[in-house]
């Protein structure tokens, strides 16, 4: 699906229209939020949004697992497995489980820590504390009460925040801002914030709330290969247009540009479509590394645990994948935000917090 428009601009007819139905839902997403989940015997660090579209909670799961595999932890990532068939629980094993098995999002994740897919977040985490994982990553989850999380990071994209601020279907937020504040320890703001996601770093302020900035950054050497070249970019995010932009500024010329739905599975039909406009206009093929698993599993089914250095090619095009990492600025901050999400458990005891 991708996002409209409107959810990003000033609330107008549309999202007026469908405001009623966002109320509803938000209403019934806080009262489910409310529930009280399992408590896992390992401690469970929760990587969520207040908004659906990618706002780059995966790279921050990569960041944090390093963090964490520094000081002798044993991560385990936990993922609904979005987009993928599996539904766990099971701890994915790249070799064997493709992009159409367990999501993109837990393959990329497996290149890293231990990855459990499961729908069923409790059965995720019981598996992780059977194979001797100290310590639980959640890749979203923060509106989903079935497991109670000690330590919270909420993302926000900096550029477009929580746009009209209306829950789904008339805006982007998963469930009314008031309710989610609660569950919150800390945020990480991705990218210079502008109007509404200012205003949530004030927010968070006032409510006594750590603000992480942050930054996405590109791989060096895949930027080097695409300054100057000609590319046809496609992608199936949460926002294409910002992946379209960043390859920009990295200096590509972008000749064309195709932009699909969030987790889209490609057809070789679609394929051989944009490899066709590659090669008319004598460029490559530049896509995300999400994207890329997922266009694996149709050009090559067989997954690989490590991209080819030299990038696959579709029906003779060159495809190279752009990897990014999320960058955080305050690290010393960020390693005593872990030290204390690790003490909520391991050093006072208390319960942890609710959802």
């Amino acid at each position: 699906m991708r996002a409209p428009a409107f959810w990003w601009r000033s609330p107008g007819p549309g999202a007026s229209l469908l405001q009623p139905l966002g109320a509803l839902y938000g209403a019934i997403a806080a009262r489910r939020m409310s529930q009280h989940g399992m408590r896992s015997p390992l401690p469970v660090i929760c990587i969520g949004n207040f908004s659906v579209g990618g706002t780059g909670k995966t790279p921050f799961a990569i960041e944090l697992a390093r963090h964490l595999l520094r000081i002798g932890e044993r991560p385990a990532f936990l993922t609904r497995g979005y987009g993928g068939t599996h539904p766990g629980p099971l701890i994915v094993e790249p070799s064997r489980h493709s992009a159409r098995d367990v999501g993109d999002e837990a393959g990329l994740l497996a290149r890293h820590a231990m990855t459990i897919v499961a729908r069923a977040r409790d059965a995720g985490a019981s598996l992780a504390a059977k194979v001797g994982a100290s310590v639980i990553v959640m890749d979203d989850g923060l509106q989903n009460p079935s497991l109670a999380k000690d330590f919270t990071f909420a993302m926000v994209d900096g550029e477009t925040g929580i746009g009209n601020g209306f829950c789904l279907p008339a805006g982007p937020l998963r469930a009314p801002l008031a309710a989610q504040w609660p569950f919150v320890q800390a945020v990480v703001m991705v990218g210079k914030p502008r109007s509404s996601g200012q205003a949530l770093k004030e927010e968070a302020t006032r409510r006594g709330l750590p603000v992480l900035p942050a930054n996405l950054v590109p791989d060096r050497e895949v930027t080097a290969a695409l300054r100057g070249q000609r590319v046809v970019a496609f992608a199936g995010i949460g926002r294409p247009e910002k992946f379209f932009a960043s390859l920009q500024t990295l200096g590509a010329l972008l000749v064309a540009q195709l932009g699909f739905g969030d987790h889209h599975r490609f057809t070789m039909r679609e394929l051989a479509r944009v490899s066709s406009i590659a090669r008319a206009h004598n460029a490559v093929l530049v896509t995300t590394e999400k994207d890329g698993l997922r266009v694996k599993d149709v050009i090559r089914p067989a997954p690989s645990n490590q991209p080819d250095p030299e990038g696959p090619a579709i029906l003779g095009v060159r495809l190279l994948e752009l990897p990014v990492h999320l960058q955080v600025w305050e690290e010393t901050e960020l390693q005593k935000l872990i030290a204390r999400a690790l003490f909520i458990r391991r050093g006072s005891g208390a319960e942890p917090a609710r959802g």
